[in-house]
Formats: structure tokens, C-alpha cells, sequence
């Protein structure tokens, strides 16, 4: 901040103009292609309505370092940047480049912008933004070299983000390997066998037993009361486990309701894509909760998150996909769940590789600790800086 503070004192201690973006850009509109004309080894990403390419092509119609808002669908108002050639789609508008501002300074203003151009989207129908919207926009225009530090420093923020993102991403490669190395036992003279233990492989429906939720509707929740989880909350808001829940129903209700006491698993068995579905959750929490429907109450007599870390395994990916029904609305149904066979060391061992597993799991989702806190806190700072280096003493005319 020392050398941002000595620059502008050098080059703008009056302040700096704000300036409408039409002023010195202009806003590009893009070229639709058909889906026939996508490719997958095309050396030009194609962006249509997202930050995501849509495809690739082989020729490009934009410059690497270009800014781009997206103008339609769900994500019409996000801003972008590319730093290679690409092909800009009509659902993605490009800003010419300028003299007057290099194209990454006017990428990170424009960010701080972006609920301004959202709220400018147009709902009826598909979502647009319009091209003038964005020409409105102002934003602050220090000499060059104010613009190159600020640059600089955001740069650096970003790439920190990166190695973050790059480190979880090979932690959670490392967690999947040794989960599943943990949890395979090894055939050893007609025996099946896991850290010298001898191991039986049973079905759920061989040691636990399933209840089906039923009865909880959002509209349910109170702000006080006794605990409940529903079972969209699965997918969104826990983890492997939880002993709080985030939300409550009045007692009256509960009473009526099935409940889950501590240790039983709370499995969601229904979701819209096959990776989701029978999602679990060990409850840990010393009292009884309320279960919505589309759950199912797995009470056992083994390790709840041995149990739980064994339906995360490859070999359960595989055994929804045979056992699933429908195709917008999937389900696994508590026959079919019965039958699903994990192999059973004694409780000793399972704590024991739980113990592995938790370390592993906790590295890399735990918001509070580990990598997922350090990137937390990355982007925090990251926001702070970049709205500090952006909030200029306007230049009084």
C-alpha cells in the first residue's frame, strides 16, 4: 500500500477521474456457433452464456487479455478475462481494448461492479444484459502506472489463490487413494484381510436397519425447537458429519416426525445427478433430531463414519448407478440399499482407520482448518486489497 500511496502522490494527488466506460471502450458483441461446429481438440475455448468454455473451435474471433461480461442466461453480469485467444459466442460480450486503461486493471474494476450490471439484467424470459448497461458503467481511471502496481499486487493475490487451489486438488487425490486402499481389504490364503485383521463382508441390511423419513417441509423450520435436517441440506450445507444442526421444527411437529439419535447415518436418497444421491450424514449430536422425507435413517451396530467413509468408495458409485431409478429425479431405494455388501473388521480397526481418514477429510473440506480455511482467508484478503486499491479520491472537475 506504501508504493500505491507514493505513486499517487506522484501522478494524482488531486484525485483521479471516474469515467463512463463508453467514454473509451466499446462494448463487442460475439458470433454464435452451432453445436456441429464444437469440437473437443480445437485450440480456441469458445464462451457463450458462462466463464466455462462451451466448446472449442478452430478459429478465434478475440485477442488473449480480453474482458468479457457475460449477457445472457443464469450468469448474465459475471465478468470475465482471457489470457489466450478465444472465440466469443453472442452470449458473451468482449470490451475493445483502450489506451486509456490496460485490460486487466479494467477486468478488476469491473469486478467490483458486478451487482450493479446484475441488477441491470433483464429476468422476463432469458436473462439479458444490454450493451448499454455496460457502457454506463464508471469507474476510476489513474495515470498507467497507478493502474500497473494495482495490477501487480491483485496479480499476486490471485496466483497465491491458485497454489492453493492446485494443493487441495492434489490433497484431495491423495485423500480418495487412501481411502480406498484403506477400506479394500486383501485376499490372504482364502481369507480377506485388513491391517493383519480378518474381515467378514456383510450387507447394511445384515447389522443395520433402515427408516424412512417422512413429513418435513421447509416451510416446517422455527428458529428455536428441536434440531432437523432436511434432505436438501445434505447436498449444501454438511459434511461427513455434524453434531448441530442449522436448523429447528416446534416440538409439536417433532413429535410426529421419525428421528435420528447419535451414531445413526442420515442418507438422502434422492438427487438430481448420480454422484449426490445417498449422500450421508453421521449424527454425533447427543440429541434426537427430526428427518425430512426422500431420507432414510440407517440405525447400525458398527463405526457410523466407517460406515459413512464406505459410501463414498468407488465400488458405491458403481453399485447406485446399477441400483438407481429415474433419470431427472434419481432414487436408490432402502431395498436396494440393504443389499449394498462393505467389509467388516472389528470396531478397533474401524476407529483405527477412521482416525487416517478424519486427518485426510478434514485437510481438505474443512472450512475451518486445513486448505479450505488458508483459501478462505485468501479471498477475503484478496477482496479487501482489491476493494482498497480501487476506492480512489475522485477527481473534482
Amino acid at each position: 500500500m506504501s508504493r500505491i500511496e507514493e505513486l499517487i502522490e506522484q501522478y494524482c494527488p488531486e484525485g483521479v477521474e471516474f469515467k463512463a466506460l463508453g467514454e473509451f471502450c466499446n462494448v463487442l458483441r460475439g458470433k454464435r456457433l452451432t453445436k456441429k461446429e464444437l469440437l473437443e481438440d480445437a485450440p480456441f475455448p469458445v464462451f457463450h452464456g458462462g466463464l466455462e468454455p462451451l466448446g472449442f473451435y478452430t478459429e478465434r474471433n478475440r485477442d488473449a487479455n480480453t474482458v468479457m461480461i457475460i449477457n445472457v442466461g443464469a450468469s448474465a453480469g459475471t465478468v470475465g478475462y482471457s489470457s489466450v485467444d478465444f472465440w466469443s459466442s453472442d452470449g458473451c460480450y468482449c470490451i475493445s481494448q483502450s489506451d486509456v486503461v490496460t485490460a486487466k486493471f479494467l477486468y478488476y474494476a469491473l469486478i467490483i461492479q458486478e451487482n450493479t450490471l446484475k441488477s441491470n439484467v433483464r429476468k422476463a424470459g432469458i436473462p439479458t444484459l444490454d450493451s448499454l448497461a455496460i457502457l454506463k458503467i464508471q469507474i476510476p481511471v489513474p495515470p498507467l502506472p497507478v493502474q500497473e502496481e494495482i495490477v501487480r499486487i491483485l496479480d499476486k493475490f490471485t496466483e497465491l489463490e491458485a497454489e492453493l487451489e492446485a494443493e487441495l486438488e492434489a490433497r484431495k487425490k491423495q485423500y480418495e487413494f487412501y481411502r480406498n486402499k484403506l477400506l479394500t481389504p486383501i485376499e490372504e490364503n482364502g481369507k480377506w484381510m485388513m491391517n493383519g485383521e480378518e474381515v467378514e463382508w456383510k450387507m447394511l441390511g445384515e447389522f443395520g436397519e433402515f427408516t424412512r423419513g417422512s413429513g418435513l417441509q421447509k416451510s416446517d423450520f422455527t428458529a428455536t425447537g428441536i434440531g432437523c435436517i432436511h434432505y436438501g441440506q445434505i447436498y449444501t450445507y454438511y459434511g461427513l458429519s455434524a453434531d448441530k444442526t442449522k436448523t429447528f421444527v416446534s416440538t409439536e411437529l417433532a413429535n410426529k416426525l421419525r428421528k435420528a439419535k447419535k451414531g445413526d447415518l442420515i442418507i438422502a436418497t434422492t438427487s438430481e445427478n448420480i454422484e449426490d444421491v445417498c449422500k450421508a450424514v453421521v449424527w454425533l449430536g447427543d440429541e434426537e433430531i427430526a428427518i425430512s422425507g426422500e431420507t432414510y435413517i440407517f440405525n447400525h451396530n458398527q463405526n457410523a463414519k466407517y460406515i459413512a467413509y464406505n459410501l463414498q468408495t468407488p465400488s458405491f458409485q458403481e453399485f447406485k448407478k446399477y441400483n438407481r431409478t429415474g433419470t431427472k429425479v434419481i432414487r436408490v431405494h432402502g431395498d436396494k440399499l440393504k443389499q449394498f455388501r462393505i467389509p467388516i473388521p472389528p470396531l478397533s480397526e474401524q476407529e483405527r482407520i477412521v482416525s487416517i481418514l478424519d486427518k485426510f477429510y478434514s485437510l481438505v473440506n474443512d472450512i475451518s482448518i486445513g486448505i479450505p480455511a488458508e483459501i478462505e482467508a485468501r479471498r477475503k484478503q484478496y477482496e479487501y486489497y482489491r476493494n482498497k486499491l480501487l476506492s480512489f479520491k475522485r477527481k473534482e472537475s
